[in-house]
């Protein structure tokens, strides 16, 4: 059952709904963001506060694409390997027969 956590980013404090064991996520979740955002806000003083936001949600969604594409490099060279140790198998076994 959803509960009201409460955050805070950039001196705001929201209450966001979620699972109970998703709590401790969304509170690092929103240190991230906060972090950042005030990174950002501190190199450009005059930047308005969605410009910032959406800027954020940038660098985050930026980092996320590239954590994934490497995850699945790492994972199509992980089956390229598997696939290769199964082909050294099957030939090990033919020649044991």
């Amino acid at each position: 059952m959803s509960e009201p956590v409460s955050v805070r980013i950039l001196d705001r404090e929201y209450l966001v709904a979620c699972e109970p064991h998703e709590r401790d996520g969304l509170i690092r979740a929103a240190a991230l963001l906060d972090g950042q955002m005030r990174e950002l806000r501190s190199n450009a003083k005059t930047a308005t506060l969605d410009r910032i936001a959406v800027l954020a949600a940038l660098n985050l969604a930026h980092e996320l694409t590239q954590i994934r594409s490497q995850k699945e490099d790492h994972q199509h060279d992980l089956s390229r390997g598997l696939a290769d140790l199964n082909r050294k198998l099957d030939r090990l076994l033919e020649l044991q027969r």
